[in-house]
């Protein structure tokens, strides 16, 4: 719709002018009518470009989660980045939105406030992964906040639960140290049953099956 100006200086049965809004000419009288009815343009418009930016969201939402659906559980490559899903990364920023859908518009669910923790990409879209993290929770956040660094979380589902950290990948191996659950580790090595990690200073290896930020019969080197 254009924007028909009228000059400033121009005046209509003694009421001056300064310009005409939506494409709206007064012909001779600016008439009560003609107000009412720009009014109304106004808001009709209004109405619509909102609806638009809902629909857009909303439009966005649904083909992410369709192009989600079309994609396996695991295993092959997908058509955003060649990499496969789900895969874990960990994230890259002290502060990170995780929001309800893949785009700017779409709200911010929670924001995360530690650098480094483990997540799961599960669906790409676009320059947007979803991601799960070590509770369950699930929202979209922008690929550059990410990054293919692995670390591990040690049994973030248990409280107050003890795991020792060998110096050989056996149960039997030297004990270097005992960690506690929802220690952040930096992962080095797995081997499908074992897991040689380093959290806070301290080495060693530690069971597979109790850490977040790995798959369980996993084989990883860093």
């Amino acid at each position: 719709m254009l924007v028909d100006a009228i000059g400033l200086d121009e005046h209509i049965n003694g009421y001056e002018q300064a310009f005409c809004l939506v494409g709206i000419r007064p012909l001779g009288r600016l008439s009560i009518g003609r107000v009412l009815f720009a009014a109304l343009a106004f808001a009709v418009a209004g109405g619509i470009v909102y609806a638009f930016s809902e629909n857009q969201n909303a439009a966005t939402l649904s083909a992410a989660n369709a192009a989600q659906d079309k994609k396996p559980a695991a295993g092959p490559a997908n058509t955003q980045t060649g990499l496969p899903l789900p895969r874990f990364v960990s994230l890259k920023s002290e502060r990170v939105n995780v929001r309800r859908g893949p785009s700017n518009e779409h709200g911010v669910a929670w924001v995360f406030t530690q650098k480094s923790l483990p997540v799961e990409i599960i669906a790409e879209f676009d320059h947007w992964r979803r991601i799960r993290d070590s509770e369950g929770a699930e929202g979209w956040v922008y690929h550059s906040l990410l990054a293919g660094r692995r670390t591990v979380i040690a049994a973030p589902w248990s409280s107050n639960k003890t795991m020792q950290l060998h110096a050989s990948a056996s149960a039997s191996g030297e004990l270097v140290a005992r960690i506690g659950s929802g220690a952040l580790g930096d992962l080095t090595s797995c081997d499908g049953k074992w897991c040689l990690a380093a959290f806070s200073g301290y080495e060693g290896y530690v069971s597979q099956e109790t850490l977040f930020g790995v798959y369980p019969g996993e084989v990883y080197e860093k």
